[in-house]
């Protein structure tokens, strides 16, 4: 396929397509993004230098890239979806000032009503500072915002599950069996300063597989304390990382958001159901008048019509079914890394 993406002012155009061992290669990196050359080699059965250089022609060319994602407190932030209305000729403006946001991820341009979606992530309201949210709807001045608060995952955490089939059974117990010891408790080392803290997890949402003495350089924290915090925030679920790379690498041409409107007693058949399904690249229940979301990527629209009907018709309790296609996605799970126009 065809990958054209925006360099500043410059197109850089490149020719992508994936092979069986391309495919492994990113199943054995979701699993574990951070897993050396060395060890994913020993259990594809490749050379350690044949891994690299797959691993390093697709990042060249932005077909891929592995970022580190904390997953939020519950008591301290809130993630919320965001339906943004903007004129059409502010939409691309809009879209830019989004994107280089800190707090904001998964930018996407909606087809159909010709605005923007993203996940928006904000500080618990604490005393009467106000509600993050309507500071972002007060400063951005985008238009109308409909928020959703985004609750419980579903489906879809620790990966697509379109491209968690090319590793075999025993070959993704062999990848688990080899993965270095961590130690979930600190050392006599100390736990890393606030400000340190957040520099390392920024790097490493940037470059999920940055070396620990590059990282340790950046962050000004001791290499073996680097270790052993990713270690532990990647033991507790803090930290997991995310293999950014475009569906349609796996024939999946069409991304579609869906809001379901479910009984409140057909949640959890739902969400199980959604759990199964390998069109659901993530799913999540919300609040609002729909109390499901889920991220879809189907080959072609005729796929979209047999989902609906044949796969969430089957679904107990769901009541009303909306869908947007999305035209392109401007951001992903990652910081923005490309120079803005």
């Amino acid at each position: 396929m065809w990958r054209i993406t925006a360099l500043g002012s410059v197109n850089v155009v490149e020719s992508v397509r994936l092979d069986e061992d391309d495919r492994r290669l990113l199943h054995a990196l979701q699993l574990d993004g951070r897993a050396s050359f060395a060890r994913i080699a020993t259990v594809l059965g490749m050379s350690e230098r044949a891994v690299s250089r797959r691993y390093h022609r697709l990042r060249s060319r932005l077909a891929l890239r592995v970022v580190g994602v904390t997953r939020h407190d519950q008591r301290a932030q809130e993630d919320w979806f965001l339906r943004i209305a903007a004129p059409p000729a502010s939409v691309d403006a809009v879209a830019r000032m989004l994107a280089v946001r800190e707090d904001t991820s998964w930018i996407a341009s909606l087809a159909g009503s010709g605005g923007l979606s993203c996940i928006l992530r904000t500080p618990v309201p604490t005393g009467d500072g106000g509600h993050a949210l309507e500071q972002f709807r007060r400063g951005a001045n985008v238009g109308t915002v409909t928020a959703q608060r985004l609750l419980t995952p579903v489906a879809g955490v620790g990966g697509w599950p379109g491209r968690l089939q090319a590793l075999t059974a025993s070959e993704r117990e062999a990848l688990a069996s080899t993965a270095p010891e961590r130690r979930a408790s600190a050392s006599s080392a100390g736990a890393p300063r606030a400000d340190n803290h957040e520099r390392l997890l920024g790097l490493l949402a940037a470059d999920g597989r940055m070396s620990v003495a590059r990282l340790a350089g950046a962050s000004d924290i001791p290499e073996s304390t680097v270790r052993r915090r990713i270690g532990e925030l990647a033991d507790r679920g803090v930290l997991m990382f995310e293999v950014e790379v475009d569906p349609k690498l796996y024939g999946r041409h069409v991304d579609v958001l869906c809001w379901l409107d479910v009984q409140p007693a057909a949640l959890r058949a739902v969400a199980s159901g959604l759990s199964s399904h390998s069109e659901v690249a993530f799913a999540s229940t919300t609040t609002g008048t729909s109390n499901v979301l889920a991220f879809l990527e189907f080959a072609a629209t005729d796929d979209l019509y047999e989902y609906l009907a044949d796969r969430v018709g089957a679904l107990p309790g769901v009541h009303r079914v909306q869908t947007e296609i999305v035209s392109r996605w401007v951001k992903r799970a990652g910081p923005l890394l490309i120079p803005r126009a």
